[in-house]
């Protein structure tokens, strides 16, 4: 368990309000680019892998014979 080292809540909103003023937040335009790239990352991982199952499945197909 923490030690508590005896400051109080008051303190505690006060020093939480202090550090969130030192945060820095991305801009708009930041976000959106962030957001774009997110979605294209995660387009190209999910057509890899689709392409890496079915090529995967076509191989087991061909070894094993089973299938249409």
């Amino acid at each position: 368990m923490a030690k508590s080292s005896g400051r109080g809540p008051a303190q505690f909103i006060q020093e939480v309000k202090l550090e969130g003023a030192k945060v820095t937040w991305p801009t708009a335009k930041e976000t959106r680019i962030t957001t774009v790239v997110v979605f294209l990352m995660v387009t190209f991982v999910a057509l890899f892998l689709f392409f890496g199952d079915w090529l995967i499945s076509l191989g087991i197909q061909f070894v094993l014979g089973v299938g249409s």
